[in-house]
C-alpha cells in the first residue's frame, strides 16, 4: 500500500470512529475539534499528527512518502485502540451485534419449540 493510500484510509477509519462519538465536520481536524473536550490530550495530539501527515501527503506537491511511516502507523493503531475504548468502536465491529441478535433469535426459536412440544 502506498503512503498516500495509507494516510487516506487510516484517516477515513478514524473519522468514522470519531463520528460514532458524536464528532462533526468535514475532515479529521474538524472532527477532532468538535469532540476535543471528550478526548484525552494525548489522543488529540496523536489525531492531529495523523491529520497533518494526511493533509501533507494529499496536498503538498512532491510529498508522497511519509517521513516516519512506522511512527505514523503506530499512532494510527494507538488512536484506533483508544477511540474504541471510548466507545468509537472499531470499524467493522458489528459482529457482536450480530451474535447477540442470533442468540436472541435462537432462544426465541427454542422457546417456541418447547411450547409446541407441550
Amino acid at each position: 500500500m502506498s503512503d498516500i493510500d495509507l494516510a487516506i484510509k487510516s484517516s477515513k477509519k478514524l473519522e468514522a470512529m470519531l463520528t460514532k462519538l458524536g464528532a462533526e465536520g468535514r475532515g479529521l481536524h474538524e472532527k477532532v475539534s468538535s469532540v476535543e473536550k471528550k478526548l484525552p490530550d494525548k489522543l488529540v495530539r496523536k489525531l492531529r499528527f495523523i491529520a497533518t501527515v494526511r493533509n501533507k501527503v494529499v496536498h503538498e506537491d512532491g510529498y508522497e512518502k511519509i517521513d516516519d511511516r512506522r511512527g505514523f502507523i503506530d499512532a494510527v493503531k494507538e488512536a484506533e485502540r483508544e477511540l474504541a475504548k471510548l466507545g468509537g468502536g472499531a470499524p467493522g465491529g458489528k459482529w457482536k451485534l450480530y451474535l447477540v441478535l442470533f442468540l436472541v433469535a435462537a432462544a426465541g426459536a427454542a422457546y417456541l419449540w418447547w411450547k409446541w412440544l407441550r
